[in-house]
C-alpha cells in the first residue's frame, strides 16, 4: 500500500458528516471576525456575512437523514444510523452501520492528573448492541485494540479513562501504526497541551482494502485502511494547525509519520469533511511533524 498520501485517494474516501455548529461567543478573532470556540471545538464569525453561512450550514446539518441527537434512546436505534456519544471529556460519532465511531473530537487542555490507565477493555452498556461491536476481545493477528481517544489525555478522571476503554473508541490497528506514528501523534498532543489548550479532531477512512477485513465474523467491524488527525492551537491570527492522515499498515512507523503530514485543505477534499479551522491556516503544511519539546513529560 502507498504510503504517501495525496489527492488521488480520493476515490478511495468516503463521505462524512459535517460538525456541529455551535452559536458565538466572546473571545479573540481573526481578520474576518472569525475563531475557534475551544469549548466546543467549532469555527465561527462574528460578523454579519458570515453568520448567514453559519445558519446555512446548520440548516443543512438539520437535513442530513442519519443524524441522531445524544438523546436519542440507543434501544430506540436502528441499524445505519450515526450515533453522537458524549462520554466524560471526548465525544464519538458512531456508526451503527459499521458498529464503529468514523470520528473524535477531544479538548486536550494542560495536564492535571496521572491517573493509571484502565486495563479492561468493555462493550458500552447504554449502545445498542446492533450498534457496537460483538465482542471485547482482543482482535489478535498482529492487530491491537487501538484508540482513538487515548487514555493518556485523559487521566485526570478515572470515569473518562474507563470510558475511553468502551469499544466504542476502538477500532483495529497494526500494532506497528498504534505503538509507532499513531502513537507519536499522541505525544505531541501530550507535550503541547501543556503550552497551549489544544482541539483534537480525528477519524477513519475506511477504503477499498478488504484483505484486511478479518475481524468482520469475530468483532463485526472492518478494519480501517487510514486513520485522520487534526490538532488545533491558538486563536485569532496567532491560530495554527497540523494534520496526518496515518495507513493503518506494519509500514506506519514513528520515524515515517511527516510522510503522513496533509494540509486542513487537502484532508477536506479527501474526506468531505468541514473542519473548524480558520481559512487562512486551512493551506498549510508544515514540513516536518511538531517537535516534541525537551523535557516533555509524557505520561
Amino acid at each position: 500500500m502507498t504510503q504517501d498520501f495525496t489527492l488521488r485517494h480520493v476515490a478511495l474516501l468516503l463521505p462524512f458528516l459535517f460538525w456541529n455548529v455551535a452559536v458565538a461567543h466572546p473571545g479573540k478573532v481573526n481578520a474576518e471576525g472569525c475563531h475557534t470556540n475551544r469549548k466546543t471545538g467549532e469555527y465561527h464569525c462574528h460578523e454579519g456575512h458570515s453568520k448567514a453561512s453559519t445558519e446555512s450550514t446548520v440548516v443543512q446539518q438539520q437535513a442530513t437523514p442519519q443524524t441522531l441527537s445524544a438523546a436519542t434512546p440507543a434501544h430506540n436505534l436502528p441499524s445505519g444510523d450515526i450515533l453522537k456519544l458524549d462520554y466524560d471529556g471526548f465525544t464519538v460519532w458512531l456508526d451503527c452501520k459499521e458498529r464503529a465511531a468514523i470520528k473524535f473530537r477531544y479538548n486536550a487542555q494542560r495536564d492535571s492528573g496521572n491517573l493509571k490507565r484502565y486495563d479492561k477493555f468493555e462493550l458500552d452498556p447504554n449502545v445498542s448492541a446492533s450498534c457496537q461491536q460483538f465482542t471485547s476481545k482482543a482482535y489478535g493477528n498482529g492487530y491491537d485494540r487501538g484508540h482513538q481517544v487515548p487514555a493518556n489525555h485523559l487521566d485526570a478522571s478515572a470515569n473518562a479513562i474507563h470510558q475511553s476503554n468502551d469499544m466504542t473508541n476502538i477500532l483495529p490497528q497494526t500494532s506497528q501504526m498504534n505503538r509507532g506514528a499513531w502513537l507519536l501523534t499522541e505525544e505531541i498532543i501530550e507535550c503541547y497541551r501543556d503550552i497551549d489548550d489544544l482541539l483534537v479532531l480525528g477519524g477513519v477512512v475506511w477504503g477499498n482494502d478488504t484483505s484486511n477485513d478479518i475481524f468482520v465474523s469475530s468483532h463485526g467491524v472492518r478494519t480501517p485502511d487510514y486513520f485522520y488527525k487534526v490538532i488545533v492551537r491558538g486563536t485569532g491570527a496567532d491560530e495554527r494547525a497540523i494534520a496526518w492522515v496515518v495507513p493503518n499498515s506494519t509500514d506506519a512507523t514513528k520515524r515515517k509519520l511527516d510522510r503522513y503530514l496533509v494540509s486542513i485543505d487537502e484532508l477536506e477534499k479527501l474526506t468531505g469533511e468541514t473542519f473548524p479551522v480558520a481559512d487562512y491556516a486551512k493551506h498549510e503544511k508544515p514540513a516536518s511533524s511538531w517537535l516534541i519539546p525537551h523535557g516533555c513529560n509524557k505520561s
